[in-house]
């Protein structure tokens, strides 16, 4: 009984913490003004900055390339969780 109730705790807590994760992110859209690597951050046209999640691939952004980006937090910081080109 207690190697079934283990494995089900487990999931039930990361099920529970992702729909978190899902319901406190949201999508933007924007224009690329500026990438920084060293902070690996981006800065859009409206002057709002992200720091980019460790699984953002910056070296594949442009400047001036219109993106969505999927918006979280982490702490008190606007973290990008993911940039994608925006759909026309």
């Amino acid at each position: 009984m207690r190697s079934f109730i283990l494995p089900v705790a487990v999931g039930l807590a990361l099920a529970t913490s992702s729909v978190a994760m899902a319901a406190s992110s949201k999508m933007v859209d924007g224009t690329i003004k500026s990438i920084d690597m060293k902070t690996h951050s981006v800065t859009m046209a409206d002057g709002t900055s992200y720091m980019a999640g460790k699984h953002v691939n910056l070296k594949r952004l442009k400047l001036g390339e219109k993106v969505a980006v999927t918006v979280g937090h982490k702490g008190k910081t606007l973290e990008a969780l993911k940039i994608a080109p925006a759909k026309s």
